[in-house]
C-alpha cells in the first residue's frame, strides 16, 4: 500500500501539507484527528505528533502541534465518502467507513437512537485512518500443516491470539490460500460470514483484501447467521469466521461441521490453559472438533507462532 497517495490524500488540503517533510510515511499505521487537539499519527516505531514545521516529534516532547480544526473534519469526511457521507449510513451507524483499499475509518460523534436501535452517528468530532495490513504469504509455512493426510479437505482450524497480536491478519491469507490452491492442492469454495469487515474489508460490496478466487462474502452480517446463510446459498466447502464466542457462533459451527463444511476461525485467548476454560467453546474443544489450533503471541514479533496443536492438544 502507497501511504502517501492513498490515505494522506483523503486528509484536508491543509492537514496534508504538513505530512510534506516526513521520513518513513510508509511506516503509519493510524491517522488519528481530533476536534480543537493534536493531529496524532501512530508508527511502527510508536507514537508521533505532526508539527507545524511540517517535521513529527515523539508525543511526550515539546514542540507547536497541528490542531485539527472542525473544518479539516469536514472536508476529510468529504473526500472519504466522496461527497456521499449518506451513502455510508449502514457503516457510520457502526462507526467505521471502509475505504477503497480496505484503509477503516473509525468514527467518534454524537450518537442518535431509534426504537431503540443506533441510527447514525452526528456531529462527528473524531476520525481514526486505520491502515489496511494484508500480508500475502505469511500462512504459507504453516499451509502443509492444515490439510488432511489426504490432501484433498483441510482441518477444522481455530486461530488462538490476544487482541492486535495478527490472527486476523492470519486467517485472511490462510483464506486466500485455501481458495486460489495452495502447492498442488486444488482450489477451495470459501465463503466468509465477514461481521465486522475486517477480514475481507468490503467497500461498496466489493473486497478489497485478497480473499481468494473461489471466495464469496457476507459482509456486516451476524456471524451465527451468515454462517447458515452461506452454507444455504453458496455451498461453500469452507466458512470461515473472526473472534467467535458466543453460544450462537457454536451452534452455527456445528450446524456447518454437520453440513461437511470445514470451518477456519479465530478467537481470543493468551494460552491453550486460557481456551480450554472459555465456557462457550468447551462443547467444541470437547468433541475435538478442530483438528488443529494455531496459538500466536509477539514474543519475537506481532503474529508470532507459538505452537500448532491437534485436537488432542497435542503440540505438532
Amino acid at each position: 500500500m502507497d501511504v502517501d497517495n492513498n490515505v494522506i490524500n483523503y486528509l484536508s488540503v491543509r492537514l496534508r501539507g504538513f505530512f510534506a517533510g516526513w521520513e518513513n510515511i510508509s511506516d503509519i499505521r493510524e491517522i488519528r484527528l481530533r476536534t480543537g487537539r493534536a493531529m496524532i499519527v501512530c508508527m511502527r516505531g510508536g507514537e508521533r505528533i505532526v508539527t507545524t514545521g511540517g517535521g513529527e516529534r515523539i508525543a511526550t516532547k515539546d514542540g507547536m502541534p497541528v490542531i485539527v480544526g472542525k473544518e479539516d473534519i469536514k472536508e476529510t469526511l468529504e473526500y472519504i465518502s466522496n461527497y456521499s457521507l449518506y451513502a455510508y449510513e449502514e457503516e457510520i451507524k457502526k462507526g467505521f467507513i471502509t475505504m477503497n483499499g480496505g484503509n477503516r475509518v473509525g468514527l467518534c460523534g454524537r450518537v442518535v437512537y431509534e426504537a431503540g436501535s443506533i441510527k447514525t452517528i452526528r456531529n462527528i468530532c473524531t476520525v481514526n485512518i486505520r491502515m489496511a495490513h494484508q500480508i500475502r504469504g505469511c500462512s504459507d509455512m504453516i499451509m502443509d500443516k492444515l490439510y488432511e493426510s489426504t490432501g484433498k479437505d483441510i482441518y477444522n482450524t481455530l486461530i488462538v491470539s490476544a487482541p492486535c497480536c495478527g490472527k486476523t491478519t492470519l486467517l485472511r491469507d490462510i483464506v486466500r490460500n485455501i481458495s486460489d490452491g495452495f502447492m498442488g492442492h486444488a482450489g477451495m469454495t470459501v465463503g466468509i460470514a465477514d461481521e465486522r469487515s475486517e477480514i475481507a474489508a468490503c467497500n461498496m460490496g466489493v473486497p478489497q483484501n485478497d480473499v481468494g478466487m473461489r471466495t464469496d462474502v457476507l459482509d456486516g452480517c451476524m456471524k451465527s447467521q451468515g454462517m447458515m446463510m452461506l452454507i444455504r446459498s453458496m455451498s461453500p466447502g469452507v466458512v470461515a469466521v473472526d473472534e467467535i464466542g458466543s453460544d450462537d457462533d457454536v451452534q452455527a459451527i456445528r450446524y456447518a461441521v454437520n453440513c461437511g463444511c470445514r470451518i477456519i476461525a479465530t478467537v481470543h485467548a493468551t494460552s491453550m490453559e486460557e481456551l480450554y476454560h472459555k465456557i462457550p467453546l468447551k462443547p467444541l474443544l470437547g468433541e475435538k472438533v478442530f483438528g488443529r489450533i494455531i496459538l500466536l503471541g509477539n514474543r519475537e514479533h506481532i503474529g508470532s507462532i507459538t505452537g500448532i496443536y491437534d485436537g488432542e492438544g497435542n503440540i505438532i
